[in-house]
């Protein structure tokens, strides 16, 4: 199963409300923070909402 290395690489200062609480839904909060996440619409949704904000890498089953 495909998952995602989601990273935070910008600040949400100035950004939108729903723009920080996205980065919340997505546990992440501070500049650096990493979240390994299940490859699923609804996350890819929420990264799509944020994409200035963070970076994402697919991981293979065996990779962490």
């Amino acid at each position: 199963m495909v998952q995602l290395m989601v990273t935070q690489v910008r600040s949400a200062i100035g950004a939108k409300p729903k723009q920080r609480g996205t980065l919340r839904a997505l546990g992440l909060g501070r500049i650096g923070r990493s979240n390994t996440l299940p490859d699923r619409s609804e996350i890819r949704g929420m990264i799509a909402r944020v994409p200035h904000l963070v970076q994402v890498e697919e991981l293979e089953n065996g990779e962490a």
